[in-house]
Order: C-alpha cells, then structure tokens, then sequence
C-alpha cells in the first residue's frame, strides 16, 4: 500500500524562523521522553518540575486543545500541532488596547499625544525601566512633534500595520 503524501502544514509560514526555533526549544523542553510528541505523561513531568501537580481535568484541557489531526484515542501533540496551537493563542493577543489604555492615562486632554518630558521620568523611574539611550531611540523619530508630543495614536497604528503578515 502507497504512503499517503502529507502536505506541508501552512502554520510555518505564520512565524519568522527564529520565531520557529524558539518554538521547537519550548516543545523539546516539554517532550521530556524526546519522541517527538508530547504526552499527557510529559506535561506531569514538566509541570512537576516546576512545583506544579496539575489535575486530570487541566491535563485533558491542554491536550484537548490540540488541532483534531488524529482520533480522539490518541491525545498526544506533535510539534505542528504545538505550533497551531501558539499560534492561536497569540492570534488572541492583542496588544493594541492595552497599549492605547497606558498611553491615555498620561493624555489628560485625550488629543492621541503625550509630554515627551512627562515619557522620559515615566519610562525611567517606572515598571521595567528604560535607560537613557533606550528612551531616546525611542522618543526621536517622526512620532514627535518639535513642541516636544508624543503622537501615541499614529505610534500603534503603525505598530499594527508593522505586525499584519499581509502587509
């Protein structure tokens, strides 16, 4: 009986290669047995050691996850599989919100343009902070104006266009 030709998967194409490769690192991570797949019995083990003691019902909603390539007797995931299912969740994801919410706590008059001098002290001083050549590269550029305006507004949406993979 002939082999049945398998089509190349189109997920591939969603991810640059060093995205892929970063990918595969996490999978291998996971695949503690190192057969290609990943089992319910390698989710316990990476779980385990990070001082996780999942429950059945958690374990069978990961591997439930998984694309419906292969009967429902077999729940294991292969490395396409385990990239389907990135990138759905990271399709889920989106940043644009969150982003606009941050700046527009500092745009008291909501005109889409925040004080670069009000940016500098945040960026500095607050959360993951930036150092100074950070927040330069980040701040000169054609998103701020010569009064001294972050334009955030027109920053994310080409921020959105730059992530579009048809763009």
């Amino acid at each position: 009986m002939a082999r049945q030709r398998r089509e190349p998967s189109n997920v591939f194409s969603l991810f640059q290669p060093t995205q892929i490769q970063q990918f595969k690192e996490a999978f291998n991570l996971i695949d503690n047995d190192k057969d290609g797949w990943i089992t319910e019995q390698d989710l316990r083990q990476i779980l385990a050691s990070l001082g996780i003691t999942p429950s059945t019902a958690t374990l069978d909603a990961f591997l439930g996850a998984r694309p419906a390539a292969l009967s429902a007797h077999d729940p294991s995931i292969n490395f396409t599989m385990f990239l389907t299912m990135m990138s759905e969740r990271l399709c889920q994801f989106d940043p644009e919100p969150d982003l606009k919410d941050a700046f527009e706590s500092f745009d008291e008059a909501d005109v889409g343009t925040v004080k670069v001098d009000e940016m500098r002290k945040w960026l500095a001083e607050v959360g993951d902070r930036m150092d100074q050549q950070e927040i330069d590269k980040f701040l000169s550029g054609s998103f701020t104006d010569r009064n001294g305006n972050f334009n955030y507004r027109e920053w994310i949406k080409v921020l959105r266009v730059s992530d579009d993979p048809d763009s």
